[in-house]
């Protein structure tokens, strides 16, 4: 298992890395590129406590996750999408202090990262836990049924140290499709935020649509980053506007508003 493993994360890395056929010099000066695949969620939950913190001018995020949260490299973390959300809400937010922390560490299952989720929170106070699981309990073919629990179980922890949560599921990868069942840990994601009313970021079928419409190239699998940091970018733009959304969606009616 340990084996194989690696050979998937191996292989998900290489397709996050995946060469452009028109590499952009600068992702952020390219952001239409990311809104070839703007999937709407399903629900548009409220972020109470997100709401909270703009109001107050300060924003603090934390980041769960895996190693696809994270790109390889010298300069990996400033490429990589906590990054990128952090400057796309800073230029949608003026005026507001906005500091992203992460917890990124690769391998780690969803039950894993609740283990360290009570003593992370404590450490960043965040308004907003950005949670991303599930690639790694596919790999694993962790049940099914313990994965949703460890969900449960991680927005209520969050929620109990003042923190809204918003779900990000596994990222698609056409070289490993055929090989991994990310689809039902995604779909698992899909009912675990619908029942607690948390957002999901549906990283998933925003890459399969990039993947069909050619806007990145996600199959050939190269060493250059071109494409894995512009795809980092587009993935910060979007969950900020997600975030943004749903702040609003908590935010009082105007006075005298019903």
């Amino acid at each position: 298992m340990t084996g194989r493993l690696a050979f998937l994360l191996a292989l998900l890395m290489l397709a996050g890395s995946a060469n452009a056929e028109n590499p952009a010099e600068n992702p952020a000066e390219h952001p239409a590129d990311c809104r070839a695949a703007e999937v709407k969620p399903e629900r548009n939950f409220a972020l109470p406590q997100t709401t909270r913190a703009i109001t107050a001018k300060k924003l603090s995020v934390l980041v769960v996750g895996a190693g696809s949260s994270n790109l390889p490299g010298s300069n990996g973390n400033k490429s990589a999408y906590p990054a990128r959300l952090q400057q796309a809400l800073q230029a949608k937010l003026p005026g507001i202090e906005v500091k992203v922390a992460i917890d990124v560490k690769a391998k780690r299952s969803a039950a894993e990262m609740v283990k360290a989720m009570a003593p992370e929170l404590a450490a960043t106070k965040p308004a907003l836990v950005i949670w991303q699981t599930g690639t790694v309990d596919a790999m694993q073919a962790i049940d099914p049924d313990q994965f949703s629990q460890a969900l449960d179980k991680g927005i209520n922890i969050a929620r109990s140290a003042g923190a809204d949560v918003v779900f990000i599921n596994p990222q698609y990868s056409p070289r490993t499709e055929s090989m991994i069942a990310l689809g039902t840990y995604a779909e698992n994601m899909r009912w675990v935020a619908l029942q607690q009313e948390v957002p999901l970021f549906d990283r998933f079928n925003i890459m399969k649509v990039w993947s069909d419409l050619g806007t990145f190239d996600l199959d050939s699998a190269t060493k250059k980053l071109d494409t894995a940091e512009r795809v980092h970018d587009c993935i910060g733009r979007l969950l900020a506007d997600l975030v943004i959304e749903s702040a609003k969606s908590s935010a009082p009616h105007a006075e005298g508003g019903r």
